[in-house]
């Protein structure tokens, strides 16, 4: 019996027509892709400049960098967040419905990126851990966003459409990797001008 149900539905949700909610999804799923990708690969870019704000040292003609294990921890701490998010919104979307747990996604990637921008602290050392400590909960977040994106995407997608619908999804995090880039250059100009 459930079985039958549940044909019936996913039957009706192959064959439906493209409608202004598959384009909302594709939308919202893409911004997501943007956003993980963007947030996990700007960092890269932007350890360059901390060196050069936070570790300058006072008369040196070279600019300044970050110490190997501090730039290591600023980089990979995300990686490390996102891998448990992985697991955890995997699960907890399961019982609690995937569009819901979304929601919980992008709140948190939301906030944590604001704070990661507004890290404070008195001396190098305080920044780069209040840093590190939401570049992991951005992570976190990111680790239930990545593939509930793609899971809530292909589940709304129509058998005809699905294809391009899920490939113009993956296709935002080569966006975001540009984007990124292009924001970390800002800075510099932003300093010539």
């Amino acid at each position: 019996m459930a079985n039958e149900g549940q044909s019936s539905i996913l039957g009706a949700l192959d064959s439906a027509k493209t409608q202004w909610y598959h384009v909302t999804t594709v939308i919202i799923s893409g911004m997501g892709f943007f956003t993980d990708s963007y947030d996990l690969f700007v960092i890269s870019l932007i350890t360059k400049l901390l060196g050069r704000i936070y570790y300058q040292k006072p008369g040196s003609s070279s600019p300044g960098s970050l110490p190997d294990g501090i730039s290591a921890t600023v980089s990979g701490v995300a990686f490390a967040g996102t891998f448990l998010g992985q697991i955890f919104f995997g699960c907890l979307g399961d019982k609690l419905g995937r569009k819901r747990v979304y929601g919980l996604t992008l709140v948190i990637m939301t906030v944590c990126s604001i704070c990661s921008g507004l890290s404070l602290g008195t001396d190098p050392k305080s920044v780069m851990t209040t840093l590190c400590f939401f570049r992991f909960w951005l992570g976190f977040g990111i680790g239930g966003d990545y593939p509930l994106s793609a899971t809530i995407m292909s589940e709304y997608a129509n058998k005809r459409t699905r294809g391009a619908f899920i490939a113009s999804v993956f296709a935002m995090q080569g966006v975001g990797i540009l984007a990124a880039g292009g924001v970390s250059c800002l800075k510099p100009l932003v300093t010539l001008l």
